[in-house]
């Protein structure tokens, strides 16, 4: 072998960090993305959460403008259309261009079986209007005096797109002014019970101890009585002088204090794994509080859960409050809800004889999906790990 050295060469010019990796601007803005635009361009690509968040934020906007979508108001009467069938919209008449219309009913009481029968008329043609005023007037949100809708019936003539009920009242309209207390009813209720159970699982996980024995021993007696006697146990304690909106805060509230021990559950286990990690420990050794460590470094690791947890539980509390209402335990009338105005499907006979009294129940079933998959996509988007 030869005892030369080897040649190398050494450059002479300064270090650019920069020419070794040359990111593309599509690269270049993923890398400084914030956390949350990351989070969101995830969402994104998860359509089908994306179009059922679109259809919640639809059904909770005619929820806020319940007074102007609904083309009838919540106690109108038809005493001539009870137990009226649904009408269709048509938009041709013998081939012609008429526009939105229905055909108006002509009314026969069967002796035999006591049936209203009612048969679409053609020469009957009422044509619907939209932006319009009516002469039934409403409180926008019992502040408001106003008589606008976003469609009318014709002058009179009959609009129900749903069918009526034994009092002769829309089913589309109350079904509209009962989303009301149906959606929000969940809002309220989650919130209590994610706050409760994040705070109370989160101290438990955390100190451990005496305050995680109390915790778990609260969260086994609350889980030790029916859940079905417990409420009715609780509605009973409403004082009958409250109002219906009284009420109304009663049910969720105690729907909120029943929904709370799972929650907790699943935040202590998860707090008692991840007080061992050792960012945890060079937080606590940097000074931080308590309230500190728990609420900016513990649990933002398991937002996923967190978000998943809060958006499964929405669609159980609506859920919960229509059986229960249906069942006459929850909500009464003259609250409206689906749920009060499914209890008014309890008889069979009524059913088959009028079935779209059970129309309440598709927007229950469509709110429940919807909620079920934007979890799904909240989840897997807030999830670092996926």
């Amino acid at each position: 072998m030869s005892d030369k050295p080897l040649e190398h060469y050494v450059n002479q010019a300064p270090f650019d960090p920069y020419s070794v990796t040359k990111l593309t601007p599509q690269q270049e803005r993923y890398f400084t993305a914030s956390q949350w635009q990351i989070m969101w361009w995830k969402f994104k690509k998860h359509k089908l959460a994306v179009y059922s968040g679109i259809i919640l934020f639809c059904m909770y906007s005619v929820a806020l403008l319940a007074e102007m979508v609904a083309p009838y108001s919540l106690h109108n009467r038809e005493t001539d259309f009870i137990y009226a069938p649904p009408q269709v919209v048509h938009m041709f008449h013998e081939g012609e261009l008429v526009g939105p219309f229905v055909y108006g009913f002509d009314y026969n009481l069967n002796m035999e079986n006591l049936k209203r029968e009612y048969t679409p008329n053609p020469t009957k043609i009422e044509k619907l209007r939209f932006f319009c005023r009516s002469d039934q007037e409403y409180n926008f949100w019992g502040l408001i005096s106003g008589d606008f809708h976003f469609v009318c019936p014709s002058e009179n003539g009959t609009f129900f797109v749903w069918g009526t009920d034994r009092l002769g009242r829309d089913i589309f309209s109350r079904i509209i002014y009962g989303s009301r207390i149906s959606l929000t009813i969940g809002l309220i209720g989650v919130f209590i019970s994610f706050v409760l159970g994040t705070f109370l699982g989160g101290m438990a996980g955390y100190f451990g101890g005496l305050v995680d024995s109390l915790v778990l021993r609260a969260i086994e007696i609350l889980k030790s009585f029916p859940s079905l006697p417990l409420f009715m146990t609780l509605s009973a304690l409403l004082p009958v002088t409250w109002s219906p909106l009284g009420v109304f805060f009663g049910i969720s509230i105690i729907l909120g204090l029943l929904d709370w021990p799972g929650l907790a559950r699943a935040v202590r286990s998860k707090l008692l794994s991840l007080r061992e990690e050792d960012f945890t420990t060079a937080a606590q050794l940097m000074g931080a509080s308590h309230s500190r460590v728990i609420g900016r470094h513990l649990l933002p690791s398991f937002s996923s859960h967190l978000i998943a947890s809060a958006t499964l539980a929405i669609p159980m509390m609506i859920l919960g409050e229509t059986s229960l209402s249906f069942l006459g335990l929850g909500l009464r009338a003259p609250i409206t809800s689906w749920g009060v105005l499914l209890n008014e499907a309890q008889n069979i006979s009524a059913v088959v004889l009028y079935p779209w009294l059970l129309l309440p129940v598709q927007p229950v079933i469509l709110v429940v999906l919807c909620y079920n998959f934007l979890g799904d996509g909240l989840r897997d988007a807030a999830d670092p790990y996926k």
